[in-house]
This record gives C-alpha cells, structure tokens and sequence, in this order.
C-alpha cells in the first residue's frame, strides 16, 4: 500500500476536475483500492469529499471558522465540501506568498485540532543542497510543528525540483528519508518532479511511503500510471 497525493495547484476547472475524479475513482474501485489517493484542487474547483476511493482535499486554508480574510476559505467552507485533508506548508506557500514558519505552524495547529489530514511540507533550496547543510533546514521546517500528530504526512520536497524536470537523485533521496525516518514516525512521501517514468523506483526507495505529484498528476492518464508504478 502506498500514498498517491495529486497536487493540481492552479490548474484545470471545477467541470475538468469533476471529470478527472470520477475516472479516477472508477480506476481506483476497480484496480487500487488498498492505496490512498489525494485529490487536491484549486479552490474553485472544489467538489465534495464523497468519492468512494479517492479522498477531495484542500491546497490552503486559513486557520479560522470564518471571518474577514479576503482570498481565503475557513472550515466552514470546507465542512460543506466535507473536506478534510490539507496541505500545509508547500514551498509555493512559503516562498511566494511569504507564509512564515510561524504562520505555518499556527496553521498547523488549527487543522490538527479539527482532526485534519495534513500533509506538511518540507524542502530546501538548491544553495542549501550544495552547502551541506540540509538537515539543519528541515529542522527548522518543523519548529512548532507536532511531529507525533496522528494524522499527519510528511511531504519531502526539494525547491530545486519542483516544476522543473528535475527530480533528486536517489541516493539524495534515500539519505533525507533516511534522516527524516530518523524521528518522524509518520507516513514520508517524496515529491518534485515525479512522473510516470521515475515514479517506480523512487517509490522503491527505502523510507518513501508514496508520492506527492504536480503537474504530471494533471493528466489522469499520466496520473493512473504512476499508481501502476509501484
């Protein structure tokens, strides 16, 4: 059993996205149904959480019931959808949008208390990688974060590989699970440009539990074909 997260960031519509999670979820039925498969989509396009095989999460939120905080939705919103997964944490998040640690960890806070599904994530830079100094980055990534929350997955993803084609070497794989493994005893996906032609072997790899995908996960072709991977 593995963990297939689909990141859908801001693409494809409500009517694509209705679409997409009814083929798959007549995939999972019929092939997959021991693995757990995330859906993320953007926030117009979110439908409710009542697939048979396949769980409708959310990309961002903000820690409140409601309230005055335009651009954002709050679990009411999401409890209407009957949502509750969450991404936490994404480099996107963080480096374009500026969300601190401190904003992060509070958000964290939040939805673990309402008993979210979250998975937080985590990852240096490329000038982090070539400096050495790696773990001591991800450590800091976990300030204020309960590591021993039950519902939690982690998501290792190194800046440098997302979106551009470039997915980590294995071995640099293996060693940050590794450490990672090393007190966290939650679910370790890995994610950055993982798609259908490395998708098995990285999931071969020792401490990775599954996978996080962005834009490869957009076609749903490509999509099931990394499920197949394993």
């Amino acid at each position: 059993m593995a963990i297939f997260a689909a990141n859908f960031k801001c693409n494809l519509t409500r009517g694509q996205t209705q679409t997409y999670l009814t083929e798959l979820d007549s995939y999972a039925s019929k092939n997959h149904t021991k693995d757990d498969i995330f859906v993320f989509p953007n926030q117009a396009a979110l439908l409710p959480n009542t697939y048979a095989c396949v769980r409708v999460g959310v990309q961002n939120a903000y820690c409140a019931e409601n309230g005055g905080f335009t651009g954002e939705i709050g679990t009411q919103q999401l409890k209407e959808f009957g949502i509750d997964s969450i991404i936490i944490g994404h480099s996107e998040r963080r480096t374009i949008f500026g969300e601190s640690q401190a904003l992060i960890a509070q958000k964290f806070a939040y939805f673990a208390k309402a008993g979210f599904t979250i998975i937080y994530c985590i990852g240096e830079d490329l000038g982090v990688r070539q400096s050495g100094g790696v773990e001591k980055f991800l450590r800091e990534e976990f300030v204020g974060i309960d590591t021993q929350y039950e519902n939690l997955i982690v998501a290792y993803e190194p800046i440098w590989a997302i979106g551009t084609g470039v997915s980590a070497k294995l071995e640099d794989i293996a060693q940050t699970h590794e450490f990672l493994r090393g007190f966290l005893d939650s679910a370790l996906l890995y994610g950055g440009s993982v798609n259908e032609t490395n998708a098995g072997e990285i999931l071969r790899v020792p401490n990775v539990d599954g996978v996080l995908v962005g834009s490869a996960s957009l076609e749903i072709s490509r999509f099931c074909k990394i499920i197949e991977s394993l």
